[in-house]
């Protein structure tokens, strides 16, 4: 992320922390433009075919991002983190939707040729890495937030460091022993 306006977001976030709608207003050319690369980032990540595009994931986390209400915004990359946070939960909502679609969820009769190919393992493969930063999180919340912080959200490590008030070294450290216990996770 350019660290360039960063002073001037966090002026501006926190102007709007304190009620003052002209600073959001003023804000939101500033952001959007970083939500939308965080949003392709996770839209990547998508599986073909997928519904939901960028603007409207987007659109999906700056509403409920405004609807927020009496949150002090630290800083620029505090907001981009809780960012990062609502694009998360947005995608597994819909991926864990779309798999209980296709348990029965909203059951339609149809001939078996007629039936396209719906074997993607995406939305297992969403739904398994959110479990398993759950299980991470009850484990060790730190790194469960490293991983958020820096794999989703797209923060560096010093970005990283300054949100969680820790030193780069604490986590780049956190971040490899997270990345380890998650590959073992998932590969069971």
């Amino acid at each position: 992320m350019d660290s360039q306006p960063s002073a001037e977001i966090t002026r501006l976030l926190q102007a709007w922390g304190n009620g003052d709608q002209a600073a959001l207003e003023r804000l939101t050319p500033v952001v959007y433009e970083e939500l939308r690369r965080m949003a392709r980032r996770y839209m990547r990540r998508e599986r073909e075919g997928h519904t939901l595009q960028t603007t409207a994931l987007v659109n999906e986390a700056y509403l409920r991002l405004v609807d927020v209400t009496h949150v002090s915004w630290h800083d620029r990359a505090h907001f981009f983190a809780v960012s990062a946070q609502m694009m998360r939960r947005i995608l597994v909502d819909a991926a864990r939707k779309r798999a209980s679609e296709r348990r029965g969820g909203r059951a339609v009769r149809a001939e078996l040729e007629t039936i396209p190919d719906m074997s993607s393992g995406r939305d297992r493969e969403i739904v398994a890495i959110d479990d398993a930063l759950k299980a991470l999180a009850e484990l060790d919340p730190r790194k469960a937030r490293v991983i958020e912080l820096r794999f989703f959200g797209g923060l560096s490590v010093e970005e990283t460091a300054e949100v969680l008030k820790i030193s780069p070294q604490s986590v780049l450290r956190d971040w490899k022993l997270a990345k380890a216990w998650l590959m073992r996770e998932l590969s069971h």
